[in-house]
């Protein structure tokens, strides 16, 4: 099929689970880059009763659609901004979503990934060390990569410490970009009563920090919520240190309104009624 005209709304294939109750991926992202006016197509990893957080929860492994639905696209020609990786549901998918990164990108496409394996000091008990050890491969294909501070250490096979020092901080961002993106963006960043990211760009070689004030508690769903929205304000121009700023900015509005709400953080956090206020922080409305 020939290939479609270049068109003028951004583009963004979503490889990521989907959970039925819980916001988490796909319940995030497709609600968030959608208010920024991206055009959204999922490729479902796994569909999950609920976010792995919460007991009893089903899961159907969605491997074998993974290619398939993405050659599919291929052939009708499709073409896209930007391809975003999350939650992967076994040590198989890894190689192939590469695969799927390469059949789907195009010469200015982003190739974004959010190498979901633990938080917390801990690795997530659906994940093993060996789809830890493979998370490596896929981040050397990314040109984005958006790991939290456990995620960063262990693709670096390092004990996870959950508030660095500067220095310590600052090779925990250099050794993660030397696995190949240019844009290393670390979240969980605490500094004094703030919290947020603090990424390096190995291309210019600078680092910056972007940092929001900090609400006790965890709250599921927010690094979902930070890199869909990073990655939006990307796709609509902002520079990396400013997309990153919008972001902790809006999680942390969330975040006070999930709270003030009196919602059960383990349910995630309340973004849609701000959904309004993201859209004019993008310069949508």
């Amino acid at each position: 099929m020939q290939k479609e005209l270049k068109k003028m709304q951004p583009r963004v294939a979503a490889i990521h689970d989907l959970s039925g109750f819980g916001r988490c991926s796909l319940t995030i992202i497709l609600p968030v880059l959608a208010a920024a006016g991206i055009e959204v197509c999922p490729l479902p990893t796994a569909v999950l009763s609920s976010h792995n957080g919460l007991p009893d929860r089903t899961f159907c492994d969605l491997t074998g659609q993974l290619l398939p639905a993405a050659e599919q696209w291929d052939r009708l020609g499709l073409q896209f901004d930007a391809v975003y990786s999350g939650f992967l549901g076994s040590a198989q998918q890894i190689e192939v979503v590469r695969n799927v990164f390469s059949l789907l990108s195009g010469e200015h496409t982003l190739r974004f990934v959010d190498p979901v394996m633990g938080d917390n000091g801990r690795l997530y008990s659906c994940y093993s060390p060996e789809m830890a050890g493979g998370m490596k491969q896929l981040v050397a294909c990314a040109d984005v990569v958006v790991p939290n501070l456990t995620e960063a250490a262990l693709l670096l096979d390092r004990e996870p410490v959950l508030e660095p020092g500067e220095e310590e901080l600052m090779q925990l961002l250099r050794s993660v970009a030397a696995l190949g993106p240019r844009l290393t963006v670390i979240t969980g960043v605490r500094r004094g009563s703030r919290v947020g990211a603090a990424g390096y760009d190995r291309e210019k070689d600078t680092t910056a920090f972007a940092l929001a004030d900090s609400i006790s508690g965890t709250y599921h769903g927010t690094g979902d919520l930070f890199a869909s929205v990073m990655l939006a304000a990307l796709l609509r121009g902002e520079s990396a240190s400013t997309a990153a700023e919008t972001a902790a900015g809006f999680v942390s509005r969330v975040i006070r309104a999930t709270r003030d709400a009196g919602t059960d953080p383990q349910f995630g956090v309340s973004f849609e009624p701000l959904l309004p206020e993201l859209m004019r922080m993008l310069g949508v409305l």
